[in-house]
């Protein structure tokens, strides 16, 4: 008797556990730089009524798909925001968890801007320049070194006599992914990748001129607005927000705009993504009704209130396929 008593307590208690993790809200994790797009989304969303408004919490592109790749079920997350593509080791880590059917969705372009107080003189950098002041080696005299250089004028002497301190994202940011893509990439010397490995190129120097900042682009703005001759780069809906505390510097002679990072003539303009998980679709309510309202013509496009907030659309095509995927809750092929 006992022992059944002792069976039947266990088993009521395991219902309960998973009465009280079953989830009544979506849950959103994922890139700093979708987060303020995806909190304007999910607000919008719960005010309708019909749903709770989602949880969104900014955890970095890369601290974002290791949650979603977790696992299927409510303990997890349902989507994930992205400021690039999953790479495949984070594809092959959904497979093993068992997330085999996700949906993958490019809300819009961004162009990572490098920004710096509104008190500061405008700026204009190349990307090889760019490149010398955040680099952990460069070439001197034919000779790779540790990066000598204190004061942007010693890069250049067509730059200022200024300090070099520059605020960058953590290895886990899909900002940090693409910024060394575009830029460490791009204007790595020549000369340093006959003398190196081609990877070394995105090394960052730890000299105290380049200092991560975590994930937080809300803090790194306050920084640069108390910091005139420091610089920082995050998505351009950071810019957008507080045009009154900072402004951007020219890349390559060109400063970001809707139609430079709509048409990638901008530097650095790149596509954002928001990932779901097809398997949660019929669990979490309001899974698909949120997907449609992310990718509907209200909050995206020319006249949705996404652009109002910095999100630069895609061209008419592309949102017309994304919003049928979307609605289709069409999954990627792995």
């Amino acid at each position: 008797m006992n022992k059944l008593k002792t069976i039947l307590i266990t088993v009521v208690g395991i219902m309960i556990t998973s009465y009280a993790v079953a989830r009544d809200q979506i849950k959103i994790v994922g890139s700093s730089t979708v987060y303020p797009y995806t909190t304007v989304v999910a607000e919008r969303f719960g005010k309708q009524g019909k749903f709770k408004t989602p949880v969104v919490e900014s955890t970095g592109t890369g601290g974002g798909f290791k949650s979603f790749c977790g696992g299927v079920g409510v303990q997890h997350p349902d989507m994930t925001g992205a400021s690039r593509a999953i790479k495949k080791d984070e594809a092959e880590l959904c497979i093993k968890n068992g997330v085999t059917e996700i949906i993958e969705l490019p809300i819009g372009n961004d162009g990572l801007t490098f920004a710096h107080s509104v008190k500061g003189k405008d700026a204009n950098f190349t990307t090889a320049q760019l490149w010398k002041a955040i680099a952990h080696d460069v070439v001197v005299d034919g000779k790779l070194v540790k990066n000598p250089y204190k004061n942007w004028n010693e890069i250049d002497k067509s730059l200022p006599a200024a300090k070099i301190e520059i605020l960058v994202a953590p290895p886990t940011s899909g900002t940090r992914d693409a910024w060394d893509e575009l830029v460490m990439g791009k204007g790595c010397d020549p000369e340093f990748m006959k003398l190196t490995d081609k990877k070394n190129c995105t090394k960052y120097r730890e000299d105290g001129a380049v200092i991560e900042a975590g994930e937080n682009d809300t803090l790194i703005v306050q920084k640069l607005s108390s910091t005139p001759n420091a610089f920082g780069y995050f998505g351009y809906s950071y810019l957008v927000a507080n045009k009154d505390k900072i402004k951007a510097a020219k890349i390559n002679g060109i400063a970001p705009s809707v139609e430079g990072i709509q048409k990638y003539t901008y530097p650095v303009a790149r596509p954002l993504f928001l990932y779901a998980k097809k398997a949660h679709a019929n669990v979490i309510p309001g899974f698909k009704e949120f997907l449609a309202e992310f990718t509907g013509k209200t909050a995206v496009g020319a006249t949705g209130y996404l652009f109002k907030v910095g999100l630069v659309p895609n061209s008419k095509e592309t949102e017309d396929k994304v919003r049928e995927i979307a609605t289709k809750l069409v999954a990627m092929k792995n």
